[in-house]
């Protein structure tokens, strides 16, 4: 082989080997960016509809996608679908465990072998009959007095299946309340028909939970439950799938360490009240609050 030849066969080798220390080097940048998540770290985040969880999730969300590099799926349900999804693996993750009243006998405890419960995310939440300020009730006795004709005998709901429906039409069957009737229907439509006597100052009375937005946005009281049906003050908290610790060690590592405020939570909501994307609030929230997420990711 001549010289030329040999230089020429050199060159060549060099430059094949160039371009592919090029591609390993960009695959790899693309699996470890923020921008780019790798190929196996995807997650799936299973919610309720209620604006508190809705906050919640999409902040989670947000660290995933922006500080971690997941893909994140987002997998809306019922609270009985969210828990199975937990239980049988089509979920990874949901930070909307209501302890231990509101979902603890119906779905928490059938399935608490099947899930692994990272703990409290969130402390102080609240749930009952909630009315305007301007009622002039205090307690769920007062519903066996002449307020009944004033809202149809009517307590306006949720989703059905929720803890704080099933709970519900206990606080109707304990309380001997026997012309009163649970309204079903969502989270939002029942904000919006409170937002909307509220704003004429009728009476109306409500499924009502706390984190939530109406109360920053509202005059609002629980009615006193001496019977305590719906249990005291809960928590909120995180269930993973068995196995993804070994699968996703980032993911739960960030899941376990992940905790807020009531406070935190409802500053999410208004901005989603007001008008602003789920997207686009947690986002915000996200980048405001750089030192605590730096927190929940500490480590990883």
């Amino acid at each position: 082989m001549s010289l030329k030849k040999s230089v020429n066969l050199l060159l060549t080798t060099v430059m094949v080997f160039a371009f592919v220390l090029a591609g390993c080097s960009k695959g790899d940048n693309e699996s470890k960016g923020s921008g780019s998540p790798a190929k196996n770290k995807t997650i799936t985040l299973a919610y309720v509809a209620w604006d508190s969880e809705i906050a919640s999730t999409n902040v989670v969300r947000e660290v995933l996608e922006s500080k971690l590099g997941y893909k994140v799926n987002m997998l809306q349900v019922d609270a009985g679908p969210m828990y199975l999804g937990i239980s049988d693996g089509s979920a990874d993750a949901m930070v909307a465990a209501w302890l231990p009243s509101t979902h603890g006998e119906n779905y928490y405890e059938p399935n608490k072998d099947k899930f692994e419960d990272l703990g409290m995310n969130l402390d102080g939440t609240k749930v009952g009959l909630a009315v305007p300020t301007y009622m002039d009730i205090s307690s769920i006795e007062d519903l066996k007095g002449d307020v009944g004709q004033s809202v149809n005998y009517t307590i306006t709901g949720i989703e059905p299946g929720a803890g704080i429906m099933t709970a519900t039409a206990k606080v109707i069957e304990q309380y001997e309340l026997k012309d009163w009737k649970l309204l079903e229907s969502s989270s939002a439509a029942m904000a919006k028909v409170l937002q909307d006597a509220y704003a004429k100052e009728e009476p109306i009375i409500v499924t009502g939970w706390t984190p939530h937005w109406m109360f920053a946005k509202m005059d609002l009281k629980y009615l006193d439950d001496p019977k305590g049906v719906y249990g005291g003050d809960e928590q909120i908290h995180t269930l993973v799938r068995l196995g993804l610790k070994d699968d996703q060690p980032e993911a739960y590592k960030f899941l376990d360490q992940f905790e807020w405020t009531p406070a935190d939570m409802e500053a999410v909501m208004v901005d989603i009240n007001g008008g602003m994307s789920e997207e686009e609030a947690s986002r915000k929230w996200v980048e405001n609050n750089a030192d605590k997420v730096s927190k929940w990711i500490d480590g990883i």
